[in-house]
Protein backbone atom coordinates (compact mmCIF):
# COMPACT_ATOMS: atom_id res chain seq x y z
CA UNK A 1 0.00 0.00 0.00
CA UNK A 2 3.06 2.98 1.23
CA UNK A 3 4.99 1.45 -1.95
CA UNK A 4 1.69 2.33 -4.28
CA UNK A 5 1.70 5.68 -2.06
CA UNK A 6 5.05 6.32 -2.88
CA UNK A 7 5.19 5.15 -6.71
CA UNK A 8 2.34 7.41 -7.34
CA UNK A 9 3.48 10.12 -5.77
CA UNK A 10 7.05 9.66 -7.63
CA UNK A 11 5.84 10.67 -11.04
CA UNK A 12 2.34 12.68 -10.28
CA UNK A 13 1.95 16.06 -8.42
CA UNK A 14 0.70 15.33 -5.44
CA UNK A 15 -3.46 16.75 -4.91
CA UNK A 16 -3.84 20.23 -3.06
CA UNK A 17 -3.76 19.74 0.46
CA UNK A 18 -6.97 19.32 2.16
CA UNK A 19 -7.31 20.74 4.70
CA UNK A 20 -4.94 23.54 3.03
CA UNK A 21 -1.35 23.57 4.47
CA UNK A 22 1.88 25.73 3.12
CA UNK A 23 4.31 23.04 4.76
CA UNK A 24 3.86 19.71 2.55
CA UNK A 25 6.03 17.48 3.69
CA UNK A 26 5.45 14.39 1.59
CA UNK A 27 9.15 12.98 1.67
CA UNK A 28 9.21 12.93 6.16
CA UNK A 29 11.96 14.76 5.86
CA UNK A 30 11.51 16.73 8.42
CA UNK A 31 9.76 16.51 12.25
CA UNK A 32 6.01 16.92 12.88
CA UNK A 33 7.71 19.92 15.61
CA UNK A 34 9.46 21.51 12.39
CA UNK A 35 6.25 21.50 10.29
CA UNK A 36 4.41 23.09 12.70
CA UNK A 37 6.97 26.00 13.13
CA UNK A 38 7.56 26.09 9.92
CA UNK A 39 3.71 26.12 9.05
CA UNK A 40 2.89 28.81 11.67
CA UNK A 41 6.25 31.15 10.24
CA UNK A 42 4.23 31.09 7.10
CA UNK A 43 0.47 31.27 7.59
CA UNK A 44 1.87 34.42 9.74
CA UNK A 45 3.82 35.64 6.60
CA UNK A 46 0.31 35.21 4.22
CA UNK A 47 -1.63 36.74 6.99
CA UNK A 48 -0.35 39.89 6.57
CA UNK A 49 1.33 40.44 3.69
CA UNK A 50 -1.49 37.90 1.42
CA UNK A 51 2.09 36.73 -0.27
CA UNK A 52 2.06 32.89 -0.03
CA UNK A 53 5.23 30.90 0.46
CA UNK A 54 4.99 27.04 0.10
CA UNK A 55 7.33 24.07 0.99
CA UNK A 56 6.76 21.26 -0.87
CA UNK A 57 8.61 17.92 -0.21
CA UNK A 58 8.70 15.10 -2.34
CA UNK A 59 9.96 11.49 -2.50
CA UNK A 60 10.90 11.74 -6.36
CA UNK A 61 10.10 13.76 -9.36
CA UNK A 62 10.32 10.38 -11.62
CA UNK A 63 10.68 12.01 -15.04
CA UNK A 64 9.98 15.22 -14.55
CA UNK A 65 12.92 18.30 -15.03
CA UNK A 66 12.47 19.82 -11.23
CA UNK A 67 11.50 23.55 -13.52
CA UNK A 68 8.67 21.66 -14.98
CA UNK A 69 7.64 19.72 -11.86
CA UNK A 70 7.51 23.10 -9.39
CA UNK A 71 5.61 24.76 -12.66
CA UNK A 72 3.18 22.38 -12.93
CA UNK A 73 2.65 22.01 -9.02
CA UNK A 74 2.80 25.81 -8.49
CA UNK A 75 -0.75 25.72 -11.02
CA UNK A 76 -2.68 22.95 -10.19
CA UNK A 77 -2.17 24.37 -6.23
CA UNK A 78 -2.48 27.92 -7.38
CA UNK A 79 -0.13 29.39 -4.90
CA UNK A 80 -0.16 33.12 -3.85
CA UNK A 81 -3.36 35.11 -5.17
CA UNK A 82 -5.06 35.57 -8.64
CA UNK A 83 -4.12 38.62 -9.92
CA UNK A 84 -1.26 39.26 -7.80
CA UNK A 85 0.60 36.01 -8.54
CA UNK A 86 2.33 36.86 -5.30
CA UNK A 87 3.44 32.83 -4.33
CA UNK A 88 6.72 31.41 -3.63
CA UNK A 89 6.77 27.37 -4.11
CA UNK A 90 10.18 26.32 -2.26
CA UNK A 91 10.15 22.33 -3.75
CA UNK A 92 12.58 19.78 -2.44
CA UNK A 93 13.38 16.06 -4.56
CA UNK A 94 14.29 13.64 -2.19
CA UNK A 95 15.45 10.70 -4.28
CA UNK A 96 17.06 13.37 -6.86
CA UNK A 97 18.74 15.53 -4.23
CA UNK A 98 17.22 18.87 -5.91
CA UNK A 99 15.90 21.85 -4.51
CA UNK A 100 14.28 24.57 -5.94
CA UNK A 101 12.60 28.05 -5.32
CA UNK A 102 9.95 28.83 -7.91
CA UNK A 103 8.83 32.41 -8.28
CA UNK A 104 5.18 33.41 -9.13
CA UNK A 105 4.55 36.56 -11.93
CA UNK A 106 4.15 39.29 -9.42
CA UNK A 107 7.42 38.69 -6.98
CA UNK A 108 10.14 38.18 -9.69
CA UNK A 109 10.78 42.12 -10.02
CA UNK A 110 11.82 41.33 -5.97
CA UNK A 111 13.04 38.21 -5.65
CA UNK A 112 14.91 37.49 -8.71
CA UNK A 113 16.53 34.46 -10.59
CA UNK A 114 20.00 35.41 -9.47
CA UNK A 115 18.79 36.17 -5.82
CA UNK A 116 17.00 32.91 -5.95
CA UNK A 117 20.37 30.80 -7.22
CA UNK A 118 21.91 32.73 -4.54
CA UNK A 119 19.91 31.21 -1.71
CA UNK A 120 19.68 27.96 -2.89
CA UNK A 121 23.35 27.71 -3.45
CA UNK A 122 24.30 29.48 -0.11
CA UNK A 123 21.98 28.43 2.38
CA UNK A 124 19.50 25.40 1.37
CA UNK A 125 22.72 23.04 -0.38
CA UNK A 126 25.08 23.96 2.73
CA UNK A 127 22.55 22.77 5.21
CA UNK A 128 21.20 20.18 3.27
CA UNK A 129 24.30 18.44 2.72
CA UNK A 130 24.81 17.96 6.35
CA UNK A 131 21.51 16.58 6.59
CA UNK A 132 19.92 19.49 8.19
CA UNK A 133 16.89 20.14 6.01
CA UNK A 134 14.80 22.17 9.42
CA UNK A 135 17.46 24.80 8.93
CA UNK A 136 18.38 25.24 5.44
CA UNK A 137 14.17 25.53 4.46
CA UNK A 138 13.77 27.68 7.72
CA UNK A 139 16.41 30.39 6.83
CA UNK A 140 15.88 30.42 3.03
CA UNK A 141 12.08 31.08 3.86
CA UNK A 142 13.38 33.79 6.25
CA UNK A 143 15.53 35.41 3.31
CA UNK A 144 12.98 34.79 0.64
CA UNK A 145 10.29 37.05 3.29
CA UNK A 146 13.42 40.15 3.95
CA UNK A 147 13.43 40.13 0.13
CA UNK A 148 9.43 40.40 -0.90
CA UNK A 149 8.88 42.66 2.22
CA UNK A 150 7.02 45.17 1.17
CA UNK A 151 5.93 43.98 -2.35
CA UNK A 152 2.66 43.80 -1.62
CA UNK A 153 0.54 44.34 1.45
CA UNK A 154 -3.10 42.08 2.93
CA UNK A 155 -6.30 43.76 1.76
CA UNK A 156 -8.15 44.73 4.39
CA UNK A 157 -11.06 43.27 3.49
CA UNK A 158 -9.30 39.69 3.46
CA UNK A 159 -8.20 39.98 6.93
CA UNK A 160 -10.02 39.30 10.03
CA UNK A 161 -9.20 41.21 12.31
CA UNK A 162 -8.18 45.07 11.61
CA UNK A 163 -3.91 45.85 9.98
CA UNK A 164 -1.79 48.84 10.88
CA UNK A 165 -1.09 51.46 8.44
CA UNK A 166 2.94 51.45 7.22
CA UNK A 167 5.29 52.92 9.94
CA UNK A 168 5.97 55.57 8.25
CA UNK A 169 2.58 56.85 7.19
CA UNK A 170 1.47 56.30 11.07
CA UNK A 171 4.63 58.19 12.07
CA UNK A 172 3.43 61.25 10.40
CA UNK A 173 -0.29 60.96 10.99
CA UNK A 174 0.86 60.89 15.36
CA UNK A 175 3.38 64.16 15.02
CA UNK A 176 -0.11 65.41 12.81
CA UNK A 177 -2.29 65.28 16.00
CA UNK A 178 0.71 65.85 18.27
CA UNK A 179 0.27 69.22 16.35
CA UNK A 180 -2.76 70.36 16.02
CA UNK A 181 -3.04 69.52 20.03
CA UNK A 182 -0.23 71.85 20.70
CA UNK A 183 -1.46 74.26 18.24
CA UNK A 184 -4.88 74.26 20.07
CA UNK A 185 -3.00 74.21 23.68
CA UNK A 186 -1.01 77.24 22.59
CA UNK A 187 -4.61 79.14 21.28
CA UNK A 188 -6.47 78.43 24.55
CA UNK A 189 -3.23 79.95 26.60
CA UNK A 190 -3.32 83.13 24.58
CA UNK A 191 -7.27 83.49 24.78
CA UNK A 192 -7.42 82.76 28.31
CA UNK A 193 -6.43 85.17 30.19
CA UNK A 194 -4.91 85.12 33.47
CA UNK A 195 -5.59 82.56 36.49
CA UNK A 196 -8.56 80.89 36.37
CA UNK A 197 -9.23 77.52 37.17
CA UNK A 198 -9.90 76.75 33.45
CA UNK A 199 -6.21 77.40 32.53
CA UNK A 200 -5.27 74.26 33.95
CA UNK A 201 -5.29 70.67 32.04
CA UNK A 202 -5.29 71.27 28.41
CA UNK A 203 -5.16 75.32 29.15
CA UNK A 204 -2.57 74.97 31.93
CA UNK A 205 0.03 73.95 29.59
CA UNK A 206 -0.29 69.90 30.66
CA UNK A 207 -0.99 67.55 27.74
CA UNK A 208 -2.77 64.12 29.38
CA UNK A 209 -0.59 61.26 29.49
CA UNK A 210 -3.35 59.59 27.17
CA UNK A 211 -2.25 61.52 23.80
CA UNK A 212 1.17 60.18 24.37
CA UNK A 213 0.62 56.71 25.05
CA UNK A 214 2.25 55.07 27.67
CA UNK A 215 5.36 54.33 25.94
CA UNK A 216 7.67 52.90 29.11
CA UNK A 217 4.51 50.10 29.18
CA UNK A 218 5.19 49.23 25.60
CA UNK A 219 1.51 50.25 24.68
CA UNK A 220 1.24 53.01 21.48
CA UNK A 221 -0.69 55.67 21.64
CA UNK A 222 -4.85 56.00 21.76
CA UNK A 223 -4.54 52.81 23.73
CA UNK A 224 -4.34 49.21 22.89
CA UNK A 225 -1.77 47.98 20.30
CA UNK A 226 -0.86 51.91 19.39
CA UNK A 227 -0.76 52.77 15.26
CA UNK A 228 1.82 49.80 14.90
CA UNK A 229 -0.51 47.14 17.00
CA UNK A 230 -0.59 43.65 15.63
CA UNK A 231 -2.31 41.12 17.82
CA UNK A 232 -1.63 37.29 18.16
CA UNK A 233 -1.91 34.91 15.63
CA UNK A 234 -4.90 34.39 13.20
CA UNK A 235 -6.16 30.90 12.44
CA UNK A 236 -5.02 28.66 10.39
CA UNK A 237 -3.99 29.06 6.66
CA UNK A 238 -7.45 29.66 4.50
CA UNK A 239 -6.35 28.12 1.60
CA UNK A 240 -4.26 29.26 -1.81
CA UNK A 241 -5.98 31.58 -4.25
CA UNK A 242 -5.45 31.00 -7.71
CA UNK A 243 -1.90 32.46 -8.41
CA UNK A 244 -0.05 31.89 -11.17
CA UNK A 245 3.71 31.40 -12.31
CA UNK A 246 6.31 32.22 -15.16
CA UNK A 247 8.89 29.89 -14.97
CA UNK A 248 11.54 32.23 -12.91
CA UNK A 249 13.37 31.14 -10.28
CA UNK A 250 16.57 28.58 -9.63
CA UNK A 251 17.28 25.41 -8.72
CA UNK A 252 20.34 23.48 -7.24
CA UNK A 253 21.28 19.93 -6.25
CA UNK A 254 22.87 18.90 -3.01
Amino acid sequence: MLLGLGSALAQDIPPRPNPPRLVNDVAGMLTPEQVAALEQKLVAYDDSTSSQIAIVTVPSIGDYDIVDYAQKLGEAWGIGNKGRNNGILLLVAEQERKARIHTGYGLEGAITDALSKRIISNTVVPAFKEQRYYEGLDRATDQLIALAKGEYKADATTQNRPRAQDSGDSSWTFWIVIGILLLFILLRNRGGGGGGRRNRGFGGGMVPPIIFGDFSGGRGVFGGGGFGGGGGGGGGFGGFGGGSFGGGGASGDW
